[in-house]
């Protein structure tokens, strides 16, 4: 089993990871390429640092988001996390399906911090 950290904002991929209102977590399973639940998480206080040691925590594996500083791509690399950037703002579900099928098409990274 996985999960699947995404970034919401509206119901769908927040284009800023760290200033989200919300994080899904999408537990899938790789080998029949399904998803088995989502939970919903309040995003913690937006502090540096605090969101790779805080989705470790709860088990995530993977990040796909729409645009991530270089440092803190290199702190979720540290804690174990596949990091995914410059993904559509789409709702968690079509994103999750698409990671796991290989057909996620991400384009340029949108932060540059």
């Amino acid at each position: 089993m996985l999960k699947i950290a995404i970034p919401l904002a509206g119901g769908k991929l927040s284009l800023h990871f760290g200033h989200c209102e919300r994080f899904a977590l999408i537990e899938v399973d790789p080998a029949t390429k399904k998803i088995l639940g989502r939970t919903d998480l309040e995003a913690p206080p937006h502090e540096p640092g605090l969101l790779p040691a805080w989705l470790a925590e709860r088990g995530a594996g993977v990040i796909i988001a729409g645009g991530m500083g270089g440092r803190a791509q290199g702190l979720f690399a540290q804690k174990g996390i596949e990091v995914v950037v410059g993904a559509p703002a789409e709702t968690p579900e079509k994103l999750a399906e698409a990671y796991l099928n290989g057909t996620l098409e991400t384009g340029g990274n949108l932060c540059d911090h």
